[in-house]
């Protein structure tokens, strides 16, 4: 580890940093015009975000910089993959990791693992069906699309919230940070789908502000403790169809049960993906 790379770490370690990201909340929510805009534009020109993808090319007609920072695509820039056994990508972002299962183990980063039960909230029943099952790791970084759609058709049978840290999720951190995803604050989204299972966590990040899903609104920050939603009444969404989004950037993992899916070839770590584009295939049971 480099001398950069553990001061970064240990700048997290010794930063409060659920005051700072709520703070970078309330700042990302200003309507104030010179505010807002300025704030858009630095952030623009800082990471090189491609606006002449996004449906509003000018700062300007955003209200705020949130608004901005979740802007939608323009129609049909992100084409889902239309065969019926694929698994989609839910989001523009690059591969951290992916694979398979060992037993209760998941790859975080070279020489870094972390449990897939700690993963789902300490919940060794929820933990089960996906031991040595597939998962699929995406980074989304601050110039990407922060909207995330289905990677598969399913319906909604439980969500959990779980309260936790806020360390950066860059590979700089997932390479020296043990059990990053298990201990930052995330979304866990349990769904049943033609093929079987399957979950999309949702996981918070330093100066994420907040997470939202399409059926709840904002889900997080909540409470200091886990809180769990079982939903009665049936929500299905299709495969590509918008399920979420990430006021800054974040991370999403996909977790499939043993022998129910199988990745691309080209779903290594480093690997660009772009919303709705073909990662992976579900396996006839």
């Amino acid at each position: 580890m480099s001398i950069l790379d553990r001061l970064f770490i240990l700048l997290q370690h010794c930063m409060p940093q659920q005051l700072l990201s709520r703070l970078t909340g309330l700042l990302a929510d200003i309507e104030t015009q010179w505010i807002k805009n300025f704030l858009i534009k630095t952030f623009i020109a800082q990471y090189k975000v491609d606006m002449s993808e996004a449906q509003y090319a000018d700062a300007a007609q955003y209200t705020s910089f949130n608004e901005f920072f979740t802007r939608s695509l323009k129609s049909g820039l992100r084409p889902v993959d239309p065969a019926v056994s694929s698994i989609v990508s839910p989001a523009d972002g690059v591969v951290s990791e992916a694979g398979l299962i060992d037993k209760t183990t998941l790859l975080q980063a070279k020489g870094q693992h972390y449990d897939l039960q700690m993963l789902l909230g300490g919940d060794a029943v929820l933990a089960k069906p996906f031991e040595n099952g597939s998962f699929a790791t995406i980074y989304l970084s601050p110039k990407d699309y922060h909207r995330v759609h289905m990677p598969a058709q399913g319906t909604l049978l439980k969500s959990i919230y779980v309260p936790g840290e806020l360390f950066s999720v860059n590979q700089t951190t997932a390479n020296y940070v043990p059990q990053l995803f298990a201990r930052n604050e995330r979304l866990i989204c349990f769904f049943d789908g033609p093929n079987g299972a399957f979950v999309v966590i949702l996981v918070g990040a330093l100066i994420v502000a907040g997470i939202e899903t399409v059926w709840s609104g904002q889900v997080a920050p909540k409470s200091k403790t886990i809180c769990t939603t079982d939903y009665s009444q049936a929500i299905t969404l299709n495969r590509g169809d918008e399920m979420g989004r990430f006021k800054l950037g974040s991370t999403v993992i996909l977790l499939f049960p043993e022998k129910s899916a199988a990745w691309s070839d080209e779903i290594i770590a480093g690997h660009e993906v772009k919303m709705g584009s073909r990662i992976g295939s579900m396996l006839a049971q």
